[in-house]
């Protein structure tokens, strides 16, 4: 289980100090949970905090009882946390093969890596020898990505705005992908979005705004106020998808 006690975070900006995030605590017990919110509330730097990419200036981080506030974001990959960002990133010369690999920490083999290429949709022959380069599409890229994440078989795995850059036909793709993953995962699963239909297929919603933790609760109890057309307007301000102020 992931815990955040009391987090707060503080950037230098051009103008002086600025306040991200204010005591944020939070408990992730649940298989899915998507968080959600403005654009500019803080949903990525949290998710940035409990990746290790970024230092609290207050607050404590807990994995399974462990206090990791100091650890790096590679101690935290060690202790079972994944993160996946908004752009994946290409590797020039590294098969996708040689990727799942490096992300399972040990040598696979050829029908290893294509069975975890077909869990995320992809057809395994047409992709297990290419370069993860710019040949690649942005859908595909998120797909790979995925299929890292689960060679990985990590406790906690952040996706931080997983539908960024890519197409209607792709974004369709990556829902089903999720929804398999979260019939199967073993660990939780954390998303941050804007999409109605990612916040759907969520356990649990958490809410940030202005930095600060607006609602958390099962998905049934959040979404049909988060998504009427007053609430929407006064918490997420017009950042969900067809909902206008």
């Amino acid at each position: 289980m992931l815990e955040l006690k009391n987090i707060s975070f503080t950037a230098e900006t051009e103008n002086g100090e600025k306040e991200i995030l204010n005591d944020i605590s939070l408990k992730f017990d649940d298989r899915f949970i998507a968080i959600t919110g403005p654009n500019g509330g803080g949903k990525s730097t949290l998710a940035k905090i409990i990746a290790g990419i970024y230092t609290p200036s207050s607050g404590k981080i807990f994995l399974d009882g462990e206090d990791i506030t100091g650890l790096s974001i590679t101690d935290r990959a060690r202790k079972g946390i994944s993160f996946a960002f908004q752009q994946p990133v290409r590797f020039k010369g590294i098969t996708v093969k040689d990727l799942i690999s490096l992300a399972s920490g040990k040598e696979i083999s050829v029908g290893e890596a294509c069975e975890y290429l077909s869990r995320v949709g992809l057809c395994a022959r047409d992709y297990i020898d290419r370069e993860v380069n710019s040949s690649l599409s942005g859908g595909e890229l998120k797909r790979i990505e995925i299929a890292t994440v689960l060679a990985r078989g990590t406790k906690i795995s952040v996706f931080d705005e997983p539908e960024a850059g890519i197409d209607l036909w792709s974004f369709n793709s990556l829902i089903k992908v999720f929804e398999r993953m979260n019939a199967s995962v073993g660990g939780s699963i954390i998303i941050i979005s804007h999409q109605e239909r990612i916040l759907n297929i969520a356990d649990k919603v958490v809410v940030i705004a202005a930095g600060k933790l607006k609602a958390y609760g099962k998905k049934q109890d959040i979404l049909p106020e988060l998504l009427s057309t007053d609430t929407t307007c006064g918490v997420l301000a017009d950042s969900l998808e067809g909902k206008t102020c």
